[in-house]
């Protein structure tokens, strides 16, 4: 009886034990633990202060984040063989061992210290000042990074990423529930869920389940208390869907703030400037993207030549994107600088503006109004004079009222998609449908029905990839990996350290007047 007491008392001891380790491990890092992370994963300071590394006997200066940590102990710290090189476990536990450490070359030091590990990290000692090996770099930071780098490691071995355990991965989205892109918004959902119910009945992603959260803002758009609530209340490991369209500015910033991976947002603006945010990944090019593949194009035209653009708009928030690239697309091809005239809505003087772009010797206009009617008025006063230039359209504008345009524009109107039947292999279609079929998808909104599929099926691949030791950090890795691989709706996706856009590009359709009818006219045209 005595001896099942204790026997009792230890089981209960050693349960209180791990579920302490447990709790532990799933409690979130603190913002100091934030900043050591990245430093640890990524070789670089949330402050932009300098980290360098000093590697071998001559000292070769190389940035911080061509020899992150990570390389060479794993993203764990459980230290990993390479080129002959067994790098050491460096999580806080093997780093700490009472008894110290003996190593297979015969070194031996005691256990380390706060101020032990930031000798090793910035002069290559171990705590008995015995010098590690060469392939060690030594690393010179700020005190500040340091004392966050050390922080972090602490945690080496113990950080789960939220949203994981045994049997499921939480994925969130968001979306406006109101609004005129609520309804659409909600199909998306529908899509994603569908897909995670599909790859649930199959077995899940090495035995775990995909638990779909999601949150639906009442407002016209989404917000960053929706997002940052979302993340935080739902514990989700990473996001797919979200409708960030007009709150990038808001939302991209937060996902890198709290390190949770977004694949396939619903937008017409990718962020993809520097820095880069390496949590993003997008399906397709937004506008700007797809305006620089018609540059390209029209630059391949001998009766484009010299090309000279201008942009007449009449405000939004995607206007200042498509300038920049713009801009820098003629930069590249060495064309003239683009004119750039602003009219407003409700009082356009078309007649003036054109009398202003024709004596700018202006050869193509890329429209960004609001009204297809504007459009159209500038068209027919340019007619008027006998000047009929390149008409580049928003797909959005495509609509069956531009058939009205004066004849003299034939085979002068363009438009760009980032997708194409061309891209849909039967395979691809027969899944959709047969998804569609099963799940009683709606027929409706099926561009963003593609898009959303594309993106849950991106994102599922990628969860394979990265394994069953799954975080954040190698979801990311994994999707930077991703190189043509077919989604079966949409151009092959590629994607890699410094490439957040899957598809980079566009098709170019003609406006036909005769026919009155969009005629596909290019391939893939790529942009880089």
């Amino acid at each position: 009886m005595k001896r099942l007491f204790l026997s009792a008392i230890c089981l209960t001891l050693l349960s209180l034990a791990l579920g302490s380790q447990t709790s532990n491990a799933q409690q979130p890092l603190t913002a100091q633990e934030l900043r050591g992370k990245r430093i640890y994963l990524q070789g670089t300071s949330q402050t932009n202060k300098p980290i360098l590394a000093y590697v071998g006997e001559a000292s070769l200066e190389l940035p911080g984040s061509v020899m992150a940590c990570s390389n060479c102990h794993g993203i764990a710290g459980q230290g990993k063989a390479e080129g002959g090189i067994s790098a050491s476990n460096v999580t806080w536990e093997a780093l700490t061992k009472p008894y110290g450490v003996t190593h297979v070359n015969g070194r031996k030091h005691p256990a380390y210290t706060s101020r032990a590990l930031e000798l090793a990290i910035t002069r290559g000692l171990d705590p008995a000042g015995n010098k590690l090996l060469n392939t060690m770099p030594r690393y010179q930071m700020s005190k500040e990074d340091l004392d966050d780098l050390v922080v972090y490691m602490k945690r080496l071995g113990t950080d789960v990423d939220p949203g994981i355990s045994e049997s499921k991965i939480v994925i969130g989205t968001a979306f406006p529930a109101g609004g005129p892109i609520g309804e659409l918004s909600q199909v998306v959902r529908e899509v994603i869920a569908a897909v995670f119910a599909e790859v649930n009945s199959q077995g899940g992603v090495y035995s775990r389940q995909l638990e779909l959260k999601s949150v639906a803002s009442e407002s016209k758009s989404i917000t960053r208390a929706d997002v940052e609530k979302l993340i935080k209340d739902e514990n989700v490991f990473a996001l797919t869907g979200v409708m960030i369209a007009g709150v990038e500015k808001e939302i991209v910033p937060l996902l890198a703030e709290q390190e949770v991976p977004l694949i396939g947002p619903l937008t017409l603006d990718p962020k993809t400037g520097v820095p880069l945010n390496r949590q993003v990944f997008y399906v397709l090019s937004g506008t700007a993207g797809q305006v620089r593949a018609l540059i390209n194009f029209t630059t391949q035209k001998p009766e484009s030549k010299p090309l000279t653009i201008a942009v007449l708009h009449s405000g939004g928030e995607l206007v200042p994107s498509v300038v920049e690239a713009v801009q820098e697309q003629n930069q590249k091809e060495k064309l003239a600088a683009p004119q750039v005239v602003e009219y407003s809505t409700g009082s356009f003087a078309a007649a003036e503006t054109v009398t202003r772009l024709k004596q700018a010797n202006v050869n193509a206009v890329f429209f960004m109004g609001r009204s297809v009617e504007d459009l159209l008025a500038l068209m027919k006063e340019a007619a008027n004079v006998n000047w009929f230039p390149q008409i580049f359209i928003q797909s959005g504008t495509a609509t069956p009222a531009i058939f009205d345009a004066p004849a003299g524009f034939e085979g002068k109107v363009f438009c760009t998609f980032p997708t194409a039947p061309v891209d849909q292999t039967s395979d691809g279609l027969k899944e959709f449908r047969s998804l569609g079929e099963k799940y009683k998808l709606p027929q409706k909104h099926l561009a963003a029905q593609v898009s959303a599929f594309s993106a849950a099926k991106i994102l599922v691949e990628a969860l394979k990839r990265a394994g069953k030791d799954l975080s954040r950090e190698r979801l990311i890795q994994a999707l930077e990996g991703f190189y043509n691989y077919q989604t079966g709706l949409t151009p092959p996706i590629t994607y890699g350290p410094n490439r957040r856009v899957g598809a980079m590009g566009a098709y170019i359709v003609m406006v036909d007047l005769k026919e009155k009818k969009f005629v596909p006219v290019s391939g893939w045209v790529g942009i880089n």
